[in-house]
Formats: structure tokens, C-alpha cells, sequence
């Protein structure tokens, strides 16, 4: 089990690499984790943010915060085999997630936990690759960590009218109507419209008080609880700059990331003892 440790000053490794044996071809991604890695440390596929349209490896704060708590995070470019409209982005994120749950591609061992997440967009992925992994029967998944998901194609919440604030309306307008260019409106693709969520895996959703997405992550978290699933559901203050993490302009320097960590290892020891 993980150790606590500030995620301020834990070294944090990140190396590239190819991932094979997925829908479309090779993905690269890359792997963060601390340089005194845990034993059985969990494993966390995560999906970066760019409202659904962005490619290429960028820089992770999200991925490197939790990666400093003890976990192996691996972030995929899941975006550049197929494209960014849906089902494509989820048929890679699932064939990676069905890779990882092997337990035979070098991440994490056969105890580790394996659990998806993501940011913005990518914790829309994630949510509907645990939906997939639910209707599929995958045991494998553990659990779920949603960081201000983007969930609601139609962009209707009270805390959504503050996007312009941090500059992201426009953005997630044209995200949405690029991921559902295919004219396909599944749950999978709007996980909040999903009226079948029980058995689920647990999940964590985290969100901020100056987060345009406060609303759907609020929304989701209950809907998930009013199914039976186990939910961690936290509100950052406003003010730590959390709407950076997806590229909003926060006005302030990032202070978040000690209250993430801590959550994010709450969620992995309440897993590791069910």
C-alpha cells in the first residue's frame, strides 16, 4: 500500500513509450511515477484534457500529482490512431484499459490496482470506458478518478455560464460538436445523460468551487451515489487555480496539488481495502 508523502516533494520520473497491441495501432504515452516507487503500486490509465480534439504528449500536472503519491500513471496520446470523434477516442482508451487489465505489459504487478481516470475530456473517456468495462463484465477495473469531467453535450449547468471566466466556452462548444460530429449521441459519448450506472466502479470526482464544470461534477458524483456506487466527491476552494489543469485561466499559481494527492491516496487505500 502507498505511503503518504507531500506530492511537493517527491521526485516524480516521466519516460516515453510505445504502446502495442491497441485498437488502430500503436499508442504512445507517457509512464509518471515517483522515483521510490510503492510496491504494488496502483496503476491509473489517464486521459488528458484538450476538449476532445487535442493530440500529442504534453506535460501532466494532474498525472504527475498522483504519480507522486506512490502510483503508476500512464497517459496515452489516445487521440492519434483513430481521431477524436466519437466511438474512436473511447474504442482506443477501452483496448488500452483491456492491455493494462493483462497484467503483462511491465506496469504494476498482478496486486496493483488498476483504475481509469482523466481530466475535462479525458474524465469523459474515462467515465465511459468504466461504463464499457461494466457492460463487458471487465472485473479487472477498479476504480475511477474524474477531475472536473466534461460530461454534458448540452453545456446547461448554473456553473457552466461562468466558462467565459476562464476562457473555455468556445472551446468546449466546438469539443463538443467535433466529438459528436459522427451524429451519435450514446451514454457512453454524454456519460450524464447515462440512466443505468449501478455497478459501476467507485469512483472519485473532483472538481473547485471556480470550476465551470462544478455542476456536472456534482451531478454525476450523485447520480453515481443515488445508483449504489461507492463515490469520494471533493471541492477544491476556489482560488488553489484548479481550472488550469485543463487549460482555463485560473489567475492565480496552482496551489492544488496537495489536496488532490491526499484524495487521490484516500481513494486508492479505501480500494486496496475492499
Amino acid at each position: 500500500m502507498p505511503t503518504a508523502r507531500a506530492t511537493n516533494v517527491t521526485t516524480v520520473d516521466v519516460r516515453q513509450v510505445e504502446l502495442e497491441q491497441v485498437a488502430g495501432g500503436r499508442v504512445s504515452a507517457h509512464i509518471y511515477q515517483s522515483a521510490e516507487l510503492a510496491r504494488c503500486a496502483p496503476v491509473l490509465l489517464y486521459f488528458h484534457g484538450g476538449a476532445f480534439m487535442r493530440t500529442g504528449l504534453e506535460e501532466c500536472p494532474v498525472a504527475r500529482c498522483f504519480a507522486a503519491t506512490g502510483a503508476i500513471v500512464v497517459v496515452p496520446d489516445y487521440n492519434a490512431p483513430l481521431g477524436g470523434v466519437f466511438p474512436k477516442p473511447l474504442e482506443v482508451g477501452f483496448s488500452i484499459f483491456s492491455t493494462l487489465a493483462r497484467k503483462c505489459v511491465g506496469f504494476g504487478d498482478r496486486k496493483s490496482l488498476l483504475i481509469v481516470g482523466g481530466e475535462e475530456s479525458g474524465a469523459n473517456i474515462a467515465a465511459a470506458v468504466a461504463l464499457k468495462a461494466r457492460d463487458h463484465f471487465a472485473s479487472e477495473l477498479d476504480g475511477q478518478v474524474l477531475a472536473s469531467p466534461l460530461l454534458d453535450p448540452f453545456m446547461g449547468s448554473p456553473s457552466f455560464r461562468n466558462s467565459d471566466d476562464v476562457g473555455m466556452r468556445q472551446h468546449w462548444e466546438n469539443g463538443w460538436v467535433h466529438y459528436l460530429s459522427g451524429g451519435i449521441c450514446h451514454p457512453y459519448a454524454a456519460p450524464s445523460l447515462c440512466s443505468r450506472l449501478r455497478d459501476v466502479a467507485p469512483a472519485l470526482v473532483l472538481s473547485s468551487d471556480d470550476d465551470p464544470l462544478l455542476d456536472e461534477a456534482r451531478g454525476y458524483a450523485k447520480h453515481l451515489t443515488n445508483a449504489g456506487v461507492r463515490v469520494q466527491q471533493h471541492t477544491l476552494p476556489a482560488g488553489t487555480g484548479w481550472p488550469s489543469i485543463y487549460g482555463g485561466n485560473a489567475g492565480e499559481a496552482s496551489s492544488w496539488q496537495d489536496a488532490a494527492g491526499r484524495h487521490f491516496l484516500s481513494f486508492t487505500r479505501e480500494l486496496s481495502t475492499r
